[in-house]
């Protein structure tokens, strides 16, 4: 017979997760990018291959921020770029330090907003980190800095990587809330 999650158990246990997914999210988008460059997204824009995976890391990041602390998104950071090192040391380093810049620009928004709810929070900072992140990146990585590639980044960090899964979760939310719940199942 097994015990009941605790509290605590569970918050440890999706703490690690989310640990895992954004370490995971910032080497895939380094790796993607350093295989495959700057690819088409299609109605003219371009932007590095590794772009949503990126964008999933600034949304993850707002994630570990709030279960493990903001010291912990900074490790996060450094361990993504000691997996991204063992592919290209050029991509590691320029992706740690946008990540960390595009960081302190999240965090000086989300954690403000953080107290009016969750969904402000995330979708400003992940429209700040989206833009910090993207100049950030491109200039120190050596990719061109055009206007369909920053449009490109911007659209899929911003928009699909962001703003798309935030709304996703603030509907369920509010549809959860919606429904009554019965605990006896009468």
């Amino acid at each position: 017979m097994t015990e009941p999650m605790t509290d605590a158990r569970l918050r440890r246990t999706l703490a690690g997760a989310a640990m895992a997914a954004y370490i995971t999210a910032i080497a895939a988008a380094n790796w993607v990018t350093d295989r495959y460059g700057i690819v088409p997204l299609g109605f003219g824009l371009t932007a590095t291959a590794g772009t949503y995976a990126a964008g999933a890391a600034l949304l993850l990041r707002d994630t570990v921020h709030d279960l493990c602390g903001p010291r912990w998104v900074f490790a996060g950071i450094a361990a993504g770029a000691v997996i991204t090192w063992w592919t290209s040391p050029a991509l590691a380093l320029a992706s740690a330090v946008a990540f960390t810049i595009a960081e302190l620009a999240d965090m000086a928004v989300y954690t403000p907003l953080r107290r009016r709810g969750w969904a402000r929070a995330a979708l400003a900072s992940g429209l700040v980190g989206a833009v910090v992140d993207t100049w950030v990146f491109l200039h120190l990585a050596g990719f061109p800095v055009t206007r369909d590639i920053v449009a490109g980044q911007l659209v899929g960090k911003a928009l699909w990587a962001t703003a798309v899964p935030v709304l996703v979760v603030a509907a369920v939310r509010q549809v959860r809330r919606a429904v009554p719940r019965n605990p006896l199942g009468t």
